[in-house]
């Protein structure tokens, strides 16, 4: 059996009047600004993607809409995020027999914490419709159900180091550690529920500017391990490029658009996807 590591590293003299009040204007605003820097903010929006393609792999073979909403005070962010096709898509059952899946629903919650340039983030995935089509029994789609066996839920705890300005790599590691992460059992079917595969995933990215317009983000990642949520090989899975940029409307208000191309080595796929946020 294979068990998660995770490493955290959670590293007088007189004035004149006319001073004095300039430098109690000056404590007054900095005073303000803190205050507005510990403030806790709260932000929503939503993307419009033409895939959703998430490290590497396609999640419903169509168009979606991904609504977020987020609470962050004093590095500490609590949020949703969600997924939901606009087409139905289908899925193999042992390879053998074509199954239609639905509409691809996803509904996650996080918690995160970062300090100077470490993020250690807890993620909740809740996907009902399921990974893979020959897991299906009903309590996966209760999304109050957390029994090991059944639920439809998928907890991660990851760590990810962001450098400085100077040089900006980012590394990401995240082990899924609970629920809808199973083993195969003897026929094949990802249901084997008293065995956890772990999954593992690992991604270098390292953004750039282009001309002071367009942010670009290159990144590669893959799983060290064979047979988990990332396929039957440990490799790369999800390598690319994403280009953001924002198309001004006014002078005051803009619209963030973005475009990725993202090749998944492992499964012999190239994704070229674009998105809208609001």
């Amino acid at each position: 059996m294979r068990f998660p590591f995770i490493i955290v590293l959670l590293i007088v003299s007189c004035f004149s009047f006319s001073e004095v009040f300039a430098q109690d204007l000056q404590v007054l605003t900095e005073a303000g600004n803190e205050e507005k820097a510990n403030a806790a903010t709260l932000n929503f929006g939503a993307d419009i993607m033409s895939r959703y393609i998430w490290r590497g792999m396609d999640f419903g073979n169509s168009p979606a809409i991904q609504p977020n909403i987020y609470l962050s005070w004093r590095g500490l962010n609590v949020g949703a995020w969600g997924s939901y096709s606009f087409a139905p898509y289908q899925a193999m059952v042992n390879n053998t027999v074509s199954k239609n899946m639905g509409n691809y629903t996803e509904m996650d919650m996080y918690v995160s914490y970062t300090y100077k340039w470490f993020t250690l983030m807890f993620f909740d995935f809740f996907i009902p419709n399921g990974l893979d089509p020959n897991y299906t029994t009903i309590q996966r789609y209760q999304y109050f159900n957390y029994d090991y066996k059944t639920t439809g839920h998928t907890f991660e705890v990851s760590l990810t180091f962001t450098g400085p300005q100077k040089f900006p790599l980012k590394v990401f590691v995240g082990t899924l550690v609970y629920g809808d992460d199973k083993a195969k059992d003897t026929l094949g079917h990802f249901n084997d529920v008293n065995k956890n595969n772990y999954s593992t995933y690992i991604e270098l990215a390292y953004p750039v500017s282009f001309q002071k317009i367009i942010d670009l983000n290159f990144f590669i990642g893959g799983t060290p391990f064979a047979g988990s949520w990332y396929g039957p090989k440990a490799g790369i899975i999800n390598v690319g490029l994403t280009a953001k940029r924002t198309i001004p409307i006014t002078k005051s208000y803009g619209i963030p658009v973005q475009a990725s191309l993202i090749a998944n080595p492992a499964s012999q796929k190239l994704f070229l996807v674009f998105g809208i946020t609001f």
